[in-house]
């Protein structure tokens, strides 16, 4: 007997999440969501994670969704009278419940309403629903709609990641909805995450997915690895047992008990640098470009970070010492908290007032000091590849 989800509304105290400072990889500060628990129930989420989790049985992820019905009510508040320069809320949840409660399109109407940029993150075309909001919050901020897809038709492991996906839409179906958002203007793009160990990281199925990504008007793919901890590995595992018997020993000497994230032999970074490879091929990104909204005063310092940051994801992957990427990152966090126009700060005082940015030093200025004039010729421009040395 099938088992029915059924729906709890409830009212929490909070919805925006805030951090410290926006991350590198989809320059969102703030997230909020409308739902706890989700349909589609791919195996391999990590929100069954205890730290994620609400219910006591893991098993109830896929089935018990809890309605956050006053999410929009306490976005328009936790929001009102914040600066609209921020980087995007990542927010937005396209699961089989959202077309009878709607609460994400609510909240996309929030952020429309006090011209907030979004980030979503989709397993479902069922976003397309919501476009002509999207379009308009492009229009006023910016939106960007990444879809979660890690195999496509013709990859060699595709019927057991669609096994593993659940009531997830098939990837043609995304990969659709991804032309129809690109067609209209808004960036969009591809996120692989998580690569399935031995089912999704073979180069078959990495070329696939970028190449379909490009000919269906995405132009970045994301990349990142599954982890695994306390009760999701559990009951990973056990789906692979009941299931998949013969990736049980592989996944278990990748992901030993108190692991995380894989524990593998060889080149940590060799998938890494492989998309890298292919996204250049197929003439699209393997980062996300940084928006900026007309007349953000710390536009020319969100661009500077953009920069180091990309620099220090291409360090890494090319295996430069850890305490050079370090030093860049630690720059790049001290420019993202800078509140100065970096721009006035040169004019002003030069390349020694570059130096006396905290973590920046005599050695990095110069470096900055180059990406400064380069990105106040033209502001679309990444900038020259920055190294501390």
């Amino acid at each position: 007997m099938t088992k029915r989800a059924q729906f709890i509304p409830y009212r929490p105290k909070t919805i925006l999440n805030k951090g410290k400072r926006p991350d590198h990889s989809f320059w969102t500060r703030y997230s909020a969501y409308p739902y706890i628990g989700c349909q589609h129930g791919c195996e391999f989420c990590y929100c069954r994670e205890r730290k994620y989790y609400p219910y006591e049985d893991v098993n109830d992820f896929a089935y018990t969704v809890k309605i956050k019905e006053n999410a929009p009510l306490l976005l328009r508040r936790a929001l009102s009278g914040r600066n609209m320069s921020v980087d995007p809320i990542f927010t937005g949840d396209y699961q089989p419940a959202e077309r009878r409660f709607q609460v994400s399109r609510q909240m996309l109407e929030v952020c429309y309403d006090l011209g907030f940029p979004v980030f979503v993150l989709e397993r479902s075309p069922l976003v397309l629903r919501d476009l002509d909001l999207l379009q308009a919050i492009s229009q006023r901020a910016a939106s960007t709609v990444a879809f979660s897809i890690i195999s496509t038709p013709d990859s060699p492991g595709y019927e057991r990641v669609r096994a593993l996906e659940r009531l997830a839409p098939p990837a043609e179906k995304r990969f659709a909805a991804m032309q129809q958002i690109a067609e209209v203007g808004i960036l969009t793009g591809t996120c692989m995450m998580p690569i399935l160990p031995f089912l999704s990281d073979d180069d078959a199925t990495l070329e696939s997915v970028i190449r379909w990504t490009a000919d269906h008007g995405g132009r970045f793919v994301l990349a990142g690895g599954l982890t695994l901890a306390d009760q999701q590995r559990d009951y990973f595992f056990g789906v692979l047992h009941e299931r998949f018997a013969d990736l049980l020993p592989p996944y278990e000497r990748v992901y030993p008990a108190g692991s995380y994230g894989a524990i593998r032999s060889g080149d940590p970074h060799a998938i890494g640098r492989r998309i890298r490879e292919l996204c250049q091929r197929y003439n699209i990104s393997d980062r996300l470009p940084r928006h900026t909204i007309p007349g953000d005063k710390r536009a020319l310092n969100k661009r500077v970070v953009e920069a180091l940051a990309n620099e220090c994801y291409r360090m890494e992957l090319d295996g430069a010492p850890g305490q050079r990427v370090w030093a860049l990152r630690k720059a790049a966090w001290a420019i993202e908290d800078l509140q100065p126009d970096i721009g006035l700060v040169y004019r002003q005082l030069g390349r020694n007032g570059l130096a006396s940015i905290e973590n920046v030093g005599p050695q990095l200025a110069l470096s900055i000091e180059e990406l400064v004039t380069v990105l106040r010729a033209n502001p679309t421009d990444c900038g020259p590849p920055c190294s501390p040395g």
